[in-house]
């Protein structure tokens, strides 16, 4: 199911974290990305990553997400696995406080999600350095901000023409 710009992939989306946390953010996004049939890949440094797991495994039945930590027998399995991996084999990757992303990754992709926390300023800063490289790959870019409470596109880039 992978697509790149042409097919209506390549959509990276930066989620800009002024009032939620990641995990809840994800817990929004990701039930809709495997509605899709899309296989997610999560990435983040080890710490966000263990974090991530115990939040996924949180909440009700009803909302579970099924997910793994890379470096299991069932890695090929799951729908969602967090780890530090390539993307081949994904539709959509989801950058967690980090911002190392090719171009090429990112346009043979369904989708990326960049997180990133409004009170660290590095990750703002990379942020915004990542936001420049995929806009002048010529990547979809879209910016959303919880600002107001809920979650608003803010401003894009590159947007798909119109069929």
């Amino acid at each position: 199911m992978n697509g790149n710009a042409a097919t209506g992939g390549g959509v990276v989306v930066f989620y800009h974290l002024t009032r939620s946390p990641a995990a809840s953010t994800l817990q929004a996004i990701l039930p809709r990305a495997l509605q899709a049939g899309w296989r997610v890949l999560l990435r983040g440094d080890q710490a966000v990553l263990a974090e991530l797991d115990a939040k996924l495994w949180e909440g009700e039945a009803a909302h579970f997400l099924p997910h793994g930590i890379t470096g299991g027998a069932q890695d090929a399995d799951q729908p969602i696995l967090l780890g530090n991996i390539p993307s081949a084999g994904f539709d959509a990757l989801a950058l967690v406080g980090s911002t190392s992303l090719d171009m090429d990754e990112a346009a043979a992709l369904q989708r990326v999600w960049v997180l990133f926390d409004a009170s660290d300023v590095g990750q703002v800063t990379a942020a915004r350095a990542l936001w420049k490289s995929v806009s002048s790959a010529g990547l979809h870019a879209q910016y959303h901000s919880e600002e107001s409470g809920k979650w608003a596109l803010k401003t894009a880039a590159n947007a798909p023409a119109s069929p």
